[in-house]
């Protein structure tokens, strides 16, 4: 009898190493397909009111929920979600100059503040009232108030929450935001906002940066800068923030988590867009060299909400009881109402 060969172990080793890089091509491709099919659909009559974002979006959470996805896929996926995002938001940066956000800051960070204090107290408060488990509605809260999936990720060791608590706030915020975003992009047109107005009041409001991009986009330029500007701000305040949730729930857990500097949740990435608006003030790149990246911008961007959409886990938003969905509801409805008040008196 012949002995079976052993395939040794650095074969082993690159054979599993080219099944996951085909695996993370397979998902960036995706998203990538669905974003051109997003950029032909946003042409059409009917779908141009949308967007190519929010068609984006659309179309990675039917595949979801239609075709499903691979599960090798996930690590390509979660690439486009997050690191395209980043990169895009970077080069958004080329649309602005120093003085503009400089023309916008101060009023934008007083609204931001606002908009996070409101938040957190009335949800948090609404979650004691019903008897919710005060990390669920914390993490839920911090969702909402901030910059959704990423606020609850840092949060959640900082006041430590249990991992399916993490996860199920995860997959509510990101409904819950994909439907505002969805339904404040159909209310643009009946509305009557300026297009400043507008931007301030879906960068004040939107759960995810993704959901603020993809919703001010039908406004305009002007909507898109003024809504990235005030949704930059409610990102920054994501380190205090953390910080003050971390001594509220428990004093020890502070001194653990801050034992370096790199651990603190910084979002690198504003340092990137910042950069890029210096570039563009200072007139380094041609017009057109700028034209071209801003359309880069708005292509990775278009993959990131593809990526967003196909990693809507429905499966964790099942696990939701009733009390945890109108704290999360009553508390992006009291947001938006919020949201508009400030609009109207600014």
């Amino acid at each position: 009898m012949h002995k079976a060969k052993t395939v040794p172990l650095h074969t082993r080793k690159k054979i599993k190493t080219l099944k996951l890089q085909k695996g993370w091509l397979k998902g960036v491709l995706l998203t990538l397909i669905l974003a051109v099919l997003a950029g032909s659909i946003a042409k059409l009559p009917v779908f141009s009111v949308m967007g190519i974002m929010i068609v984006s979006i659309l179309l990675g959470m039917s595949w979801k929920g239609i075709m499903d996805v691979p599960a090798d896929a996930s690590a390509g996926i979660t690439f486009s979600s997050k690191t395209l995002l980043r990169a895009g938001i970077i080069l958004m940066g080329l649309r602005l100059n120093v003085e503009q956000i400089f023309a916008a800051g101060f009023s934008l960070i007083i609204v931001d503040i606002l908009v996070i204090a409101f938040t957190l107290v009335l949800m948090m408060y609404i979650g004691k009232l019903l008897s919710i488990d005060r990390h669920l509605s914390a993490l839920i809260a911090v969702g909402t108030a901030i910059c959704g999936a990423a606020a609850i990720v840092a949060v959640a060791p900082l006041i430590r929450a249990k991992n399916e608590f993490t996860a199920i706030s995860v997959a509510f915020i990101a409904i819950v935001g994909t439907i505002v975003t969805i339904i404040y992009t159909f209310l643009f047109p009946v509305l009557g906002l300026s297009p400043y107005d507008y931007g301030v009041l879906t960068g004040a409001t939107l759960h995810e940066l993704a959901h603020v991009i993809a919703a001010s986009a039908p406004g305009g330029d002007v909507s898109s800068d003024t809504a990235i500007l005030v949704k930059l701000g409610r990102v920054a305040l994501l380190i205090p923030a953390a910080i003050i949730l971390g001594v509220i729930f428990n004093k020890n857990s502070l001194k653990k988590q801050k034992t370096r500097f790199r651990d603190l949740p910084v979002p690198w990435f504003i340092f990137g867009f910042l950069i890029m608006c210096l570039v563009n003030t200072a007139g380094i790149l041609s017009d057109r060299m700028t034209q071209m990246l801003i359309a880069l911008s708005i292509f990775l961007l278009s993959m990131a909400m593809a990526g967003l959409g196909l990693g809507v886990n429905y499966t964790e938003f099942k696990k939701l009881n009733s009390k945890v969905i109108f704290t999360g509801t009553f508390g992006a409805a009291a947001l938006a109402a919020l949201g508009f008040l400030i609009v109207y008196f600014i």
